[in-house]
């Protein structure tokens, strides 16, 4: 994981956790609740982490990670989401396949991660069996083949000799669920959209399909934090900072053009998805009410308002 903002970091750049001391009571008040429905402590507390790129989730994650782990005596793993994409080949086969849909030229929308093997990885931890073998844990490598990225070979995976007490996994589309056809046909009539127009619909249905299998995440989760911004627009100024920052300090980094054209590529998701995260990523009459905590932020990042779903 990235490294924490260090204090000669711009002061617009830095990142306040305000969001801990929030979220930890949170997840530690699920935790109790999720101990009384599995007393025997064999299923793993799993908790979903989605929040904008740039809003601070890297710091939170180590925060809640560092409280199941060593607060609580709980071992804890921390995945992402971007270690379930798809390998290189399969990625390009992707994009062959389908030549003309740019959702799916390069990795981040839903259609680019590994499905079969994410499933595959929950079904090994929360297997009932008292001896489970050990659980390897994908992991991809964003700066191979320049950048494109690819899943390092499974012989270099970490290795967990048994199910973690605690699994929080993150990502920028943890959460996220499929809409009818004709929700996304609506907002890709919309003309408030800033980027759903550029496509074509049957691309934008394409992606809301393969959005279907990634359920078998969102319906394992135990408990849900959503770091929400007040505009998403926000996301665009943070990377931009982001890139700058890495420019001054290494010379490397994308131009505003090219951060503009990378958020371009993921920013079609939020929109068709973050008002359903908003309204609960719970299906309703699961009895899993108040699982979820919302926290929106401003432009700085700082918390604004909190509210649980």
């Amino acid at each position: 994981m990235a490294q924490p903002a260090t204090p000669d970091v711009p002061l617009q750049t830095r990142i306040i956790d305000d969001k801990s001391p929030i979220c930890i009571p949170f997840i530690l008040s699920q935790l109790a609740a999720h101990r009384q429905r599995h007393p025997s402590g064999t299923r793993p507390f799993i908790i979903g982490l989605n929040g904008l790129q740039g809003v601070g989730k890297t710091t939170l994650v180590r925060a809640l990670a560092e409280t199941l782990q060593n607060r609580e005596g709980l071992p804890t793993l921390v995945v992402s989401i971007d270690d379930f994409y798809l390998t290189h080949a399969d990625q390009l086969a992707l994009a062959a396949a389908h030549p003309d849909n740019a959702l799916v030229q390069y990795r981040g929308e839903p259609g680019t991660h590994d499905i079969p093997l994410l499933t595959t990885f929950l079904t090994s931890l929360l297997s009932p069996d008292p001896s489970p073998p050990p659980i390897p844990i994908p992991s991809y490598s964003k700066p191979l083949h320049s950048g494109l990225g690819d899943r390092l070979p499974p012989s270099q995976w970490p290795v967990l000799p048994a199910p973690p007490a605690c699994l929080l996994i993150e990502g920028w589309l943890v959460g996220f669920r499929a809409l009818p056809p004709s929700e996304i046909e609506a907002l890709w009539r919309d003309p408030a959209s800033r980027t759903l127009h550029r496509h074509k619909l049957e691309h934008l249905l394409f992606v809301n399909e393969c959005l279907r299998g990634y359920d078998v995440l969102t319906d394992a989760l135990d408990a849900f934090v959503h770091v929400d911004a007040e505009e998403l627009g926000f996301v665009y100024e943070w990377r931009a900072e982001q890139e700058r920052r890495l420019r001054e300090e290494t010379g490397e980094g994308m131009s505003e053009e090219m951060v503009g054209r990378f958020v371009d590529g993921y920013f079609p998701a939020y929109e068709m998805y973050v008002e359903g995260v908003r309204a609960g990523v719970f299906k309703r009459g699961e009895g899993r009410e108040g699982r979820q905590l919302r926290v929106v932020v401003g432009r700085d990042r700082g918390v604004r308002w909190k509210e649980v779903i």
